[in-house]
């Protein structure tokens, strides 16, 4: 046999190992087959997660893991990551999926694939709901509270009318105190803070008017692993339409889901 011949040989054999090896790759059955699947969630980031009294992990990513767990009747293990080992972990097969908060953007699209979106994740505008302000233009001719040089007071000088008055505060404190001092009757921050600040200040809740920036958080799964893929999709889908995303996104953000998710 020529070196030539050899090589195409070789390579022919290769490509139909790596072709066979491809064709039985199949993430989602390999979960139901163990009984158990790892997740990575966030340890440190609350309301997504953390540890509660009972040092058990907690927030809304866990009661997420735990209801795709629950619909694919396998045994849940959490994994705690943080936000720069959350990947590595995925693409190494230390776990299954990644549930901790995360965005999706194009440097990530080349690494790994994503399911959902589950969770709201921006910056917006937030009042009391007998303030008038559905988007941006109805922001004439009122005055908003903001923390300077945060992505909140960047976006929003973007599409706010000349004639909207921001009061910049110089920290997050201030721009709240302003707030629920009468000063202002918009707010412009985070989802987060923003369901924080109605679980404490209950008797004036916020009402999310418009979003400036939208993040949704995002599942993390492999690339190539279209059957696990259609399925999160699927459990995601489903939560939405019978409200148990609801649920989650009022105990552990304050606020029901928004439209836009």
């Amino acid at each position: 046999m020529s070196n030539r011949t050899s090589f195409v040989f070789a390579l022919t054999t290769l490509s139909a190992v790596l072709v066979s090896n491809f064709a039985h790759a199949d993430a989602l059955a390999d979960i139901k087959k163990a009984g158990v699947i790892k997740i990575a969630i966030p340890q440190d980031f609350p309301p997504f997660g953390t540890v509660g009294t009972d040092l058990k992990a907690q927030g809304y990513d866990i009661d997420v893991a735990k209801l795709i767990a629950q619909d694919l009747g396998v045994k849940l293990q959490l994994v705690p990551v943080t936000s720069a080992n959350r990947i590595p972990y995925l693409t190494t097969k230390k776990v299954d999926l990644v549930i901790s908060s995360l965005g999706k953007n194009p440097e990530r699209e080349k690494v790994i694939d994503f399911a959902g979106p589950y969770a709201p994740f921006y910056n917006g505008v937030f009042g009391q709901k007998n303030i008038a302000v559905k988007s941006a233009a109805d922001l004439a001719g009122k005055t908003i509270a903001v923390t300077r040089g945060s992505i909140e007071d960047l976006e929003l000088s973007k599409v706010a009318p000349s004639s909207t008055t921001i009061k910049r505060f110089e920290d997050n404190n201030s721009t709240v105190s302003a707030f629920y001092s009468g000063q202002v009757n918009l707010i412009a921050t985070g989802n987060v803070v923003a369901g924080s600040l109605s679980k404490h200040f209950s008797k004036k809740p916020l009402d999310t008017k418009f979003i400036i920036k939208n993040s949704p958080c995002y599942i993390g799964l492999n690339k190539g692993e279209a059957a696990l893929q259609g399925k999160l999709n699927a459990i995601i889908k489903t939560a939405k339409s019978n409200g148990q995303l609801n649920r989650i996104s009022v105990q552990w953000l304050g606020a029901p889901l928004p439209k836009q998710l």
